[in-house]
């Protein structure tokens, strides 16, 4: 196990800094320069000496005159001991800025993983116990559509029915505007500024989810260990849920971690569309206002989540599956 842990750390750093390398260098060839966003309301107000002055001062400042290999270096070290830089945009330390933006997306998409699991599971497995009943047919047919639709679309039919023809949720935001609630009213508020995003992440997930958890279980009730506990007379609900299920495991384990570790990045578009204050929509105004610290700062964090998420599918095969050994 000790061994096993040391070579996939030791694949974590390298596979870190490549990534973080390719990233880094990136942003800095897209073009813009991120200096004269930071001055543009004082051009008119200086003499052309001036500005020039100012320029090469808050381009020092930033540690923008240096050779991009010098940049990476000190942006890396510095990374590596949780200080991300400073926003460009709001002149504060990145950590201070994503703060809240990172609590607001993670509980945007507990929520969402809590509805997913709690309906897709029970249904997935139902409609592969009874495939090719009602049920099954029904659910296969809305889960094509669910799959094909764009979350753009999904996005704004729910906001036209919801929100437009019914008027039960607002269309944007976090709070009602000027709101000075505390308490309770403050999170009845909140909640119902959350219905629609999390709703619409729900509907663009579940979809993918029932699919791969009724066809895995499908596989996993034709197998020959399962027409062995049903001869030896066990009941269906332990031959579903003890043995199917868990033959069943392995290849949910793997879709849904890379789900889990997808929605995070994945809830962007949503963000956007909802004007929700998350990581999404941070990227979105980070990368439009050339802010690369707090963009690299997200796209690292989720580059961590990609590696631990691994690391974990991992030991959940071996707790699955004891066939899997970890060496």
């Amino acid at each position: 196990m000790i061994r096993y842990l040391g070579r996939r750390l030791t694949y974590f750093v390298f596979v870190f800094i490549i990534i973080s390398a390719i990233l880094f260098f990136l942003y800095k060839l897209v073009p813009g320069d991120p200096v004269l966003l930071l001055m543009d309301g004082n051009r008119q107000s200086m003499t052309p000496e001036q500005y020039s002055i100012m320029y090469e001062q808050t381009k020092q400042n930033f540690g923008l005159d240096q050779p991009l290999m010098v940049q990476y270096v000190k942006w890396l070290g510095n990374m590596l001991i949780g200080n991300f830089g400073t926003s460009i945009t709001y002149k504060r330390p990145v950590v201070d800025i994503l703060a809240a933006p990172m609590r607001n997306t993670l509980l945007l998409n507990l929520l969402n993983m809590f509805l997913v699991f709690i309906i897709a599971f029970p249904l997935g497995i139902r409609c592969a116990v009874k495939k090719g009943g009602f049920l099954d047919k029904v659910v296969q047919n809305i889960t094509i559509v669910g799959y094909s639709l764009p979350s753009m679309v999904v996005s704004i039919v729910i906001i036209f029915v919801f929100a437009v023809r019914l008027g039960w949720f607002p269309i944007s935001g976090m709070n009602a505007p000027g709101f000075t609630g505390t308490g309770w009213e403050f999170i009845a508020d909140r909640v119902r500024y959350m219905v629609l995003p999390v709703v619409t992440l729900t509907v663009i997930n579940l979809a993918g989810i029932i699919r791969y958890i009724r066809s895995a279980m499908i596989d996993a009730l034709s197998m020959d260990c399962i027409r062995t506990a049903r001869a030896k007379g066990l009941r269906e609900k332990v031959v579903i849920y003890s043995h199917a299920f868990r033959n069943a495991l392995l290849p949910l384990i793997t879709i849904i971690t890379y789900w889990i570790i997808s929605v995070f990045s994945g809830s962007v578009v949503i963000e956007s569309i909802f004007l929700y204050n998350g990581m999404g929509n941070m990227m979105i105004s980070g990368l439009r206002q050339l802010d690369y610290s707090v963009v690299l700062a997200m796209q690292m964090l989720y580059v961590v989540l990609s590696l631990v998420g691994n690391l974990i599918m991992d030991f959940l095969y071996a707790a699955a599956d004891p066939r899997v050994k970890l060496s």
